[in-house]
């Protein structure tokens, strides 16, 4: 079974020691520990924590309070914001940027994912540990293999029928498409309980039932049969695009390495695949931190608001060594992401 992302975090920065005399990692890597930026933020994250779930908790408190309304449904864009918050923390929780304790690393990812957002945390886990252990690499990252969306020409050439068409207009259909993202995380989610031992499996799937239990019986309780179903359907497409739009910019379009090609090593890997995306505070918050995608990668479980922080150690560093560090705005990011999408949909027109 893959190991927690928690796990990789750990090899990456900690129980392994020094990274290989002569590794260009190396000397980032103790100049990054040297300032701290390792160590955890514990209050930091107790008030992220807390004031996220008084957000729920005051969303919730607003659907009762309007009733069986229309109005109501104003409240579904701000849910699917919290619900994105929710699992950012999530996210940070499986790499032990919150805590180096993977008992209360697992309970808040137990929590925030399987309760809150009915989203599997081991499923996630697994699949996002083999994304950060070779991203953009075709056979070993998840996250580019052929799915819905192909990422390279080889890829687009092999699609047939419906998915070919789906193939050749992929960019104009990324964003509709995540608006089903929301869904599609809970029916992988319940997939994967089968691939769990039987003790995983049980608390698993008990609290990703709970989800929907809960989830279901608010809005019926509040809302009317139509009502009800209408704020699920908005709640559950911006949610999944609010995760499309965190996702998007931090892989696509970057370099893909080639399997028969030169290894790279920890920092090239991670540099040369993510891209990072300028801007401020509200930027920071919007994207979960996930706009330093380049030091997020080098280290996985350095704490959130540690990141900014490692940018220009990290931009020094790349700079001494000839190696470029992707950074645009959001905007521009988007763009990119989409040209590449349709630059490899080509392929399934010509061939």
């Amino acid at each position: 079974m893959p190991q927690p992302a928690a796990a990789v975090a750990d090899s990456l920065e900690e129980t392994a020691g020094e990274p290989p005399a002569g590794s260009e990692f190396a000397p980032l890597l103790r100049t990054v520990r040297h300032e701290g930026l390792l160590r955890r933020r514990y209050a930091w994250y107790a008030r992220v924590v807390t004031a996220n779930a008084l957000a729920l908790a005051g969303v919730v408190t607003g659907l009762v309070v309007i009733g069986d309304s229309w109005w109501a449904l104003l409240l579904a864009p701000p849910l699917a914001v919290f619900f994105a918050r929710t699992a950012f923390i999530g996210h940070d929780a499986g790499h032990a940027q919150i805590t180096g304790n993977r008992t209360v690393s697992r309970a808040i990812g137990l929590l925030h994912g399987n309760l809150l957002l009915g989203l599997s945390y081991s499923w996630w886990n697994a699949k996002h540990n083999r994304h950060h252990s070779n991203p953009n690499h075709i056979g070993k990252d998840p996250d580019v293999a052929a799915d819905v969306l192909v990422f390279t020409g080889e890829q687009a050439e092999r699609r047939r029928g419906f998915r070919r068409w789906l193939t050749r207009n992929q960019a104009w259909l990324f964003f509709p498409l995540t608006l089903l993202e929301g869904v599609a995380l809970k029916v992988h989610s319940f997939k994967d309980l089968s691939r769990q031992s039987p003790r995983e499996r049980a608390l698993e799937g008990t609290l990703l039932v709970a989800h929907v239990v809960g989830y279901t019986a608010l809005l019926a309780a509040c809302l009317s049969p139509g009502k009800a179903l209408a704020f699920a359907a908005l709640h559950q497409a911006l949610f999944g695009l609010h995760l499309g739009l965190a996702f998007a910019p931090n892989h696509k379009g970057m370099e893909m390495p080639d399997p028969l090609g030169e290894r790279w090593g920890h920092l090239r890997r991670q540099v040369l695949t993510s891209r990072n995306v300028r801007g401020g505070v509200l930027t920071d918050w919007f994207l979960g931190g996930l706009n330093y995608q380049i030091e997020h990668h080098l280290f996985p479980s350095m704490p959130r608001p540690h990141l900014r922080l490692a940018q220009p150690l990290v931009r020094a560093h790349c700079r001494e060594l000839g190696i470029p560090c992707a950074e645009t705005g959001l905007v521009d990011s988007y763009r990119q992401a989409l040209r590449h999408l349709r630059e490899v949909g080509e392929a399934a027109r010509v061939s």
